[in-house]
């Protein structure tokens, strides 16, 4: 049985843009997006510096408005977790920057920091748990990140750039947490790494100026012919 299949009657669309504008000052960031994202998929945006992806990361996270189109998500943003990449570390343990979160969404401080150690030996950490949180290392970071989204049980893993400053090694790791985390859920992440892209993605959203000019399935993407614009994107990527 497909691990992402929806019982019936069941819509399993969880975001959907139609003609999107979103306008960052005198910026228009994203310019008539059209997208729909159901629920389990695994989808890749890529594209240069500038081209959109953030912005339509941050719009799905309900961090930014649209100014034309339409947009509806069914995932409220209790439902979502968002990494950035370079996530933001609060100048206390790491345990506390995990059971933040949780506090956050209603747990009692006592019960989040007992909920935060099981997210932590997840990901490797239970041994720092008590270190402070902006003396760990890039790739730790990005662990305690994924700890957090980890223990807010999401729908829906959005994750902008999430291995771009790390070094190989840690690149690997964190990685490797990510598809576990992302098992049954639905997972948006922006990335510049192509092979990445390759392992991680079920398709593959391109954008140029705020515009979606391809969506394909993964293997279409790099296997079959594409917009001009799209095709020299991959091949500098690739050189």
């Amino acid at each position: 049985m497909n691990e992402h299949a929806q019982p019936a009657g069941v819509d399993a669309t969880v975001f959907a843009l139609h003609g999107v504008d979103v306008r960052l000052g005198r910026v228009a960031a994203l310019q008539g997006a059209t997208l729909s994202i159901a629920a389990g998929e695994r989808v890749a945006l890529i594209g240069a510096n500038g081209s959109g992806k953030t912005t339509l990361l941050r719009l799905l996270h309900g961090l930014v408005p649209h100014a034309a189109g339409s947009f509806t998500s069914a995932a409220p943003r209790r439902q979502q977790a968002m990494l950035f990449q370079r996530p933001h570390m609060l100048r206390a343990s790491v345990t506390v920057n995990v059971a933040l979160a949780l506090w956050l969404r209603g747990m009692r401080w006592r019960d989040a920091r007992r909920a935060a150690i099981p997210a932590l030996a997840r990901v490797g950490l239970e041994d720092l748990a008590e270190r402070n949180a902006r003396a760990l290392s890039g790739g730790q970071q990005q662990r305690v990140a994924l700890a957090r989204a980890w223990a807010l049980h999401p729908a829906v893993l959005l994750l902008d750039e999430p291995t771009a400053s790390l070094d190989p090694t840690a690149k690997r790791e964190v990685e490797t947490l990510i598809a576990e985390a992302a098992a049954g859920r639905t997972l948006v992440f922006a990335s510049h790494n192509l092979g990445q892209v390759k392992r991680l993605a079920s398709r593959v959203v391109y954008l140029e100026h705020g515009r979606v000019l391809a969506d394909l399935p993964v293997h279409d993407f790099f296997h079959g012919p594409l917009p001009e614009e799209a095709r020299l994107f991959v091949k500098g990527e690739l050189a």
